[in-house]
C-alpha cells in the first residue's frame, strides 16, 4: 500500500471507529487545517514503525507517554520528540513529584479512550472530568507541525503545532505544563 498525504477528514466514514470519528469531527469543528495519512496495513505502534510515515508527514512525531504517580491518583500525558530518550526521574524532578512510571492500559481506556500504540494529545476530547494532565517537552513545541493519531493507530495526522496547543487544547478544556528533557 502506498502511503499519501490527504487533506482533511475521510469522505467515507464507514469503516472508522467512532472515537476516530470524533477525533474528525472536532478538528473540523474548529475549522482547524489538519492532513491525514491512513495506513490500516502499517500500524504505528512503535518509533521504529513511525519512520516511513514520518517522511510522509513532515512533522514532529512524538513519543506520546501515559503515565501515572506510585498511588495512581495523578495521571500525565507526556509529548516530547521520538528521539529523545525519556527518563523518568528527570520529568519528576521538574514537576516535583514521585516517582512517574507508565500506567496501565485500562486507566488509559478509561480516561482517554485510548488503547496502547494509539495514545495521542486528541486522546485529551475523552478526559471531560479532566484526570490527565498534559505535560510538553519544549522540542515539541518548535516545529511548525506536529504529527498524531485520531485516536487509533493506522490513521496520522499532521496538524499545526499553534492549533494543537491553542484551539485544540483550549476546546478540550485542558492546559499544558511545559518542560525542557535533556533526554540523554
Amino acid at each position: 500500500m502506498e502511503l499519501k498525504l490527504e487533506k482533511g477528514s475521510p469522505e467515507n466514514y464507514e469503516d472508522r471507529l467512532d472515537k476516530e470519528k470524533r477525533c474528525y469531527e472536532l478538528l473540523d469543528s474548529l475549522g482547524l487545517e489538519y492532513w491525514r495519512c491512513d495506513h490500516p496495513d502499517a500500524n504505528a505502534d512503535t518509533m521504529e514503525d513511525c519512520l516511513k510515515i514520518d517522511a510522509i508527514l513532515e512533522a514532529v512525531v512524538c513519543k506520546n507517554l501515559f503515565l501515572c504517580n506510585r498511588q495512581h491518583t495523578q495521571f500525565y500525558l507526556l509529548m516530547m520528540p521520538g528521539d529523545k530518550v525519556f527518563k523518568t526521574k528527570e520529568l519528576s524532578g521538574q514537576l516535583g513529584c514521585a516517582r512517574l512510571s507508565f500506567a496501565e492500559p485500562e486507566y488509559m481506556q478509561e480516561y482517554l479512550d485510548i488503547t496502547p500504540g494509539s495514545v495521542s494529545v486528541l486522546g485529551l476530547m475523552n478526559d471531560t472530568d479532566n484526570k490527565v494532565q498534559l505535560i510538553v517537552d519544549e522540542d515539541v513545541l518548535k516545529g511548525q507541525f506536529v504529527g498524531c493519531h485520531p485516536c487509533i493507530n493506522t490513521t496520522s495526522l499532521k496538524l499545526y503545532t499553534d492549533d494543537i496547543f491553542g484551539k485544540l487544547i483550549e476546546a478540550m478544556h485542558h492546559d499544558m505544563i511545559k518542560v525542557k528533557l535533556i533526554g540523554e
